[in-house]
């Protein structure tokens, strides 16, 4: 995510504590967390999935591998 994207959630949020927001504001707000979390989501599955977990028996399962297939967070 662009770090011009990331100051303006962070003006918006400074904003909403002190004065307070407009209704368009509010939906640039709603889009702009969404976008972040997807983002944040996409590079926490992408870290999971390189991870490697060897077991008690000796063998090495990948947590992407194993835990991959669900569609659901």
């Amino acid at each position: 995510m662009e770090k011009s994207r990331i100051n303006r959630i962070n003006e918006l949020a400074r904003k909403a504590k002190t004065v307070g927001l407009t209704p368009d504001e509010k939906k640039e707000q709603q889009r702009l967390r969404k976008e972040f979390l997807a983002v944040f989501r996409m590079n926490l599955r992408a870290q999971l999935d390189n991870i490697d977990i060897e077991e008690e028996d000796g063998t090495i399962v990948n947590l992407g591998e194993k835990y991959g297939d669900k569609t659901t967070h």
